[in-house]
């Protein structure tokens, strides 16, 4: 009989599993009909097995509801699984994961390919079902095996979209005449100082701004790599949050926010403003997060190292920001000059010892 814990709507159920082993397990619904059904299903299950030696299968849907239930809690952006489900769906609806083969998922590939789709997008959506697949896997020990494994498809680098120092000054006037933004010409000041990203900025609150210190604080939960980061705050950095905190004094000082309304609401969405900021200033194909872009841009083209470049941005791994190397040409340009060097001083030690090889 399905039953409620004390701090939670989901129901549970408690069963005895085919070892004879008394188990209590949720059912990730808050349907008591829908909890009664899949009781029914466990203990069918468990009787097959344990009679027979039958081991229980799922379908597609169940293991995606059953994962996403388990993860989306801890998750920054629980709605990328949501996308890639419903894209997913139309192809393995109904299907039992354990009788997929990487036949099924090459299939997939190709259907998705001819509807012109991105092989990172492609990627993406793979990530998905091989992590719910895993999740099963070493987590709730289903036997099951993993046909995503090694079906990656190859990416070209990516998108890499900057703005020049002439273009991001446009770029701010123009985004402070917008009347149904104030707070635009501020976060693009503060994303093109600290390269911080969209979420990060719009998700903080003032108890993580010290303006004293010049500095911002994100723990793990904000960032998209789960380790926390502190934030340097230069002028330009500091003035846009000034500027927030001049808007706050008058409209709303009882707002945790920094990017907040009038009301003292989270800002949640900007991109028409955006839009219409790049559009006036005859900036084109480039978006918000290219302004994360143009930070680190602006930084390697200075000659700051790339590790320190990537602790800023908070990259998990210096590959991801190896995409900025090429913007720091006099580096190979020293490092070829070694040759030079070697040619005005080495010619007799070069010649002498290819006298001693001979």
């Amino acid at each position: 009989m399905p039953y409620r814990r004390k701090d939670s709507p989901i129901w549970w159920v408690s069963i005895t599993d085919a070892s004879g082993n008394r188990v209590r397990r949720s059912t990730g619904t808050e349907d008591r009909k829908e909890a009664e059904a899949l009781e029914a299903k466990w203990k069918l299950e468990a009787h097959q097995m344990k009679q027979w030696g039958k081991k229980p299968t799922h379908t597609f849907e169940q293991l995606m509801v059953a994962h996403y239930n388990a993860v989306s809690g801890d998750l920054r952006s629980p709605e990328r699984i949501l996308s890639a489900v419903r894209r997913l769906k139309p192809f393995f609806e109904g299907r039992v994961v354990e009788e997929l083969r990487r036949s099924d998922i090459a299939h997939y590939i190709e259907m998705r390919k001819a509807a012109g789709i991105a092989n990172s997008t492609i990627n993406r959506e793979l990530d998905v079902l091989s992590a719910a697949i895993n999740h099963a896997r070493y987590k709730w020990e289903w036997e099951i095996t993993n046909p995503v494994e090694r079906m990656s498809l190859k990416e070209p680098e990516g998108r890499l979209r900057w703005l020049t120092r002439a273009e991001a000054d446009v770029l701010i006037r123009e985004a402070e005449k917008e009347p149904k933004s104030p707070h635009l010409a501020d976060f693009i000041r503060l994303a093109l100082n600290t390269g911080c990203r969209k979420n990060e900025m719009l998700k903080l609150e003032w108890d993580r701004v010290d303006l004293k210190e010049n500095r911002l604080y994100l723990e793990g939960k904000h960032t998209k790599s789960g380790k926390r980061r502190f934030i340097p705050l230069n002028v330009e950095a500091h003035q846009a949050l000034l500027g927030r905190k001049r808007f706050r004094a008058q409209y709303c000082p009882d707002s945790p926010w920094v990017f907040a309304h009038k009301n003292g609401e989270r800002v949640q969405y900007m991109q028409n403003g955006f839009e219409a900021a790049c559009r006036r200033a005859g900036i084109k194909d480039f978006r918000v997060h290219d302004l994360r872009h143009t930070f680190a841009s602006w930084l390697v083209s200075a000659g700051v190292p790339l590790l320190e470049v990537k602790e800023l941005l908070g990259h998990s791994t210096i590959e991801m920001t190896e995409r900025y190397a090429h913007l720091a040409p006099d580096n190979h340009v020293k490092a070829v000059s070694v040759l030079d060097r070697m040619s005005r001083f080495g010619h007799a030690d070069g010649a002498e010892g290819m006298q001693q090889v001979s």
